[in-house]
């Protein structure tokens, strides 16, 4: 955090210690929503149609699976576009302007784009702000972290993943939290398979974070995912006691958020940027899982 001269040094070291060397974010001006072409088959929220999701976990046969392991790799192959991208100078509604665009040359709906009202077609989320970031035309500068979350409507069914990105040159405590946060759901994946609690994804997660010495922001959950953007399962990233057990053909969300300080978030008057209650730096990494016979295989790899 960039500390305003007026505090004295004291309590200047002691941010500087704590949450590393960063700008603080908050939302500016942005475009207007981008267009999505009438060919392009939209979600159910979109269309109007009603699409029933179950309290019950849904158990995917191999057509299913099938869909979404397309819709995952095409979510995947579009993030890893963003890495080259990503450099100081660009804004988050380049961003949005990139991911809009590979997902309609791929025939894919950006999931995000009008779900609940969002209005853009990715969240991007810089510093502070820890989930739901609208993209704006904020340009990015050296030092900063920004966690870009991809989601596609493909062919009847979404992917979903996310990364956090490093732009320039980034603080050691910075690229510690990435890296921290990148280890806990490789962790949490690790554990997943047949027969597994869905609440060890929460104490893997928990325990790799203190080892870290970083905090879990518990409001922020995994989900089940399919031809609906959320469904049961819920997946909590830190102690929790949700039931049920992982079976074969189950799909879902495993997102991760840490960050120095807080586990306390604040929405803005946006109605969707959730920033850090401290304005500590958060990151957040996803990957969407099946559960197979055997374990666990990555889908948006």
């Amino acid at each position: 955090m960039r500390i305003p001269k007026a505090l004295n040094p004291r309590l200047q070291k002691q941010l500087l210690k704590r949450f590393g060397v960063y700008d603080k974010v908050l939302p500016v001006n942005t475009t207007p929503s981008r267009t999505v072409p009438e060919h392009i088959p939209k979600p159910d929220y979109i269309t109007g149609n009603p699409l029933y999701i179950g309290k019950k976990i849904e158990i995917k046969n191999e057509e299913q699976i099938t869909g979404m392991r397309c819709s995952c790799q095409l979510a995947a192959n579009i993030l890893k576009r963003l890495d080259p991208f990503i450099q100081p100078g660009v804004t988050t509604d380049d961003i949005d302007e990139l991911v809009h665009a590979l997902s309609i040359d791929a025939g894919a709906y950006p999931s995000p784009l009008h779900y609940k009202g969002f209005p853009k077609s990715v969240c991007t989320s810089v510093n502070n702000v820890a989930v739901h970031g609208i993209p704006d035309l904020r340009p990015l500068i050296s030092g900063d972290i920004v966690n870009v979350d991809i989601t596609v409507f493909y062919k009847g069914y979404h992917g979903d993943c996310s990364k956090t990105f490093l732009v320039g040159d980034v603080d050691d405590k910075g690229l510690h939290l990435v890296q921290a946060t990148e280890d806990c759901l490789d962790q949490a994946i690790k554990i997943c398979g047949p027969g597994v609690p869905f609440c060890d994804i929460g104490l893997r997660i928990y325990r790799v974070a203190k080892k870290h010495k970083l905090t879990v922001l518990p409001a922020f959950i995994g989900h089940g995912i399919g031809s609906y953007f959320h469904g049961p399962p819920e997946i909590h990233h830190t102690l929790n006691h949700y039931p049920g057990l992982m079976q074969p053909g189950m799909t879902f969300t495993i997102e991760p958020v840490l960050s120095h300080g807080s586990e306390y978030t604040v929405i803005l008057n946006d109605g969707w940027t959730a920033v850090t209650e401290d304005n500590s730096r958060a990151a957040q990494v996803e990957h969407t899982i099946l559960i197979t016979n055997d374990g666990a295989e990555i889908l948006t790899k």
